[in-house]
């Protein structure tokens, strides 16, 4: 489990850690994991050109004791000071090994960045929040448009440590150092577009943190949830699952979500719908057992089941509203998805009931849920996804480009698998069903919602694809995890 602290909970275990150390210890351990991850960019220090953004903080202080390593190397090693004042002891150990200190204003800064093969970001540390100021800002977007790699310190500046949120310009690095421990918005976007690759540095941090406010599962941890049939296992044993989705309109979201329940291993399948979705989950998916209803009916003739999936394509009108609400006075645990997110942000009183209930929304629809607007939502997920859940009392897996899941008193899950091939229709259709199937397996809304999510995942990795080869991709993924085959979370999305 990759678990992850607010700048607040950082420097606490800090402040601890150096009352146990030498003054000065700390900042050494960070510099040397600096050096190391520069000198490997750069794949030959000796002749190679490193410009350090340099602001007043101790982050500015491991990029000059960094660049001084590089500078004894053989590498010239130019700082700009962003800040006022920059740290006293940092300084000195760069011009003693060879490097210069460059204005921040005018053609010598421009022409450091413009020449540099690596630019290291040290202008703001954790403790910064909100829009980045100038000379910081114009910085920021001469390090973008510099033909040489950008190597952030800790967090890229212009990226709040403690959620990801930025408010303004930020650094766009290609990779990012950070040290200890993961900080939050490493994370979450929209931080975690910023800080590219990321790598931690461990400084002994370790016993000196607390509880985390935010995870992100591995395989090993997933893997751990995953529901096995033992050799008394049946079909109910494994888990059966109700559905209810689908209309005469789109008749496609009641076959993809029976198709994630079922290609993610659930037991049974009972699906209820109109006559037009019922022939086509029918003529695809045999094996699920099918209730046709009458309109304006409700589930009651399907079936004892162990979970409900509702809302996929269900539409909103009336007669979706008598199913949603038969569904929802079950005593079982729901997710509710799309149309069925809509009908509970028109009638909240479907959601007074005592068992559990996950909604899975994305962006918009959790809108319609909180009266939050859309465009606050996207900027600050982790604040509203925490709000909702404890408002709503629900677990709340929010989708997009970096899916979350929320339940009160637990930290937020980050999932660290998704990839931008799944935002093609249906796929959270599959979603929807595949979760639902970990539901009725026996896993509570919290674990469910981070085991689907992170196959889900794993499932839509490569590309292009549609929603159908997600879920025939299901089946593989989950052995995957099981067996060991994979190795971690890919690259290209949290770095080693």
């Amino acid at each position: 489990m990759r678990t992850a602290y607010t700048s607040d909970q950082i420097r606490a275990a800090e402040a601890a850690l150096m009352a146990t150390l030498p003054e000065g210890a700390l900042m050494e351990r960070a510099a040397t994991g600096l050096a190391v991850v520069c000198a490997r960019m750069l794949g030959g220090v000796y002749g190679s050109r490193v410009a350090l953004l340099v602001g007043g903080g101790d982050n500015g202080g491991d990029a000059l004791y960094a660049g001084a390593r590089l500078a004894a190397r053989g590498a010239r090693v130019e700082a700009i000071a962003a800040g006022t004042r920059v740290h006293t002891g940092g300084l000195e150990a760069l011009r003693r090994a060879g490097g210069r200190v460059v204005d921040p204003e005018g053609a010598a800064a421009r022409a450091v960045l413009g020449a540099a093969d690596l630019i290291v970001d040290g202008m703001v540390g954790i403790g910064g929040s909100g829009a980045l100021r100038e000379p910081y800002a114009t910085l920021a977007r001469l390090a973008a448009e510099a033909p040489g790699e950008v190597l952030a310190v800790d967090v890229p500046s212009g990226v709040d440590a403690s959620n990801g949120q930025v408010e303004g310009a930020a650094v766009q690095a290609d990779a990012t150092v950070t040290f200890g421990a993961w900080k939050t918005g490493l994370l979450v976007d929209p931080g975690r577009g910023y800080a590219g690759r990321t790598e931690l540095v461990d400084i002994g941090l370790g016993p000196h943190l607390p509880d985390p406010a935010v995870t992100a599962p591995q395989d090993a941890d997933v893997a751990a949830l995953l529901p096995r049939p033992g050799a008394t296992s049946d079909k109910y044993r494994r888990g059966v699952v109700g559905i209810a989705a689908g209309s005469e309109r789109y008749t496609g979201a009641a076959v993809l979500a029976v198709g994630g329940a079922l290609r993610g291993g659930v037991g049974l399948v009972r699906y209820a719908g109109t006559a037009e979705p019922v022939a086509q989950v029918r003529a695809r998916w045999p094996e699920a057992v099918i209730t046709t209803l009458a309109p304006g009916e409700g589930v009651e003739r399907v079936g004892r089941v162990q979970a409900w999936v509702l809302g996929p394509g269900l539409g909103t009108g009336d007669e979706a509203h008598a199913v949603a609400r038969s569904v929802l006075a079950s005593d079982v645990p729901v997710l509710v998805d799309a149309d069925g997110l809509t009908l509970l942000a028109a009638d909240r009183s479907l959601l007074h009931r005592s068992a559990p209930v996950l909604l899975t929304p994305h962006a918009g629809e959790l809108s319609r849920l909180t009266d939050v607007p859309r465009d606050r939502i996207e900027a600050r997920r982790l604040e509203n996804v925490r709000q909702a859940a404890a408002e709503l009392g629900v677990t709340v897996l929010l989708k997009g480009s970096t899916t979350l899941v929320a339940q009160e008193g637990r930290p937020v899950v980050v999932n660290p698998t998704g990839s931008p091939w799944l935002a093609t229709g249906g796929t959270g259709d599959v979603l929807s069903g595949l979760t639902g199937a970990l539901l009725a397996a026996g896993l509570d809304t919290y674990d469910a919602a981070s085991a689907g999510a992170y196959l889900h995942g794993i499932a839509g990795r490569s590309g292009p694809l549609s929603a159908w080869d997600v879920a025939q991709a299901l089946p593989e993924a989950a052995r995957g995890l099981v067996n060991g085959r994979r190795r971690g979370v890919p690259a290209a999305r949290l770095g080693r």
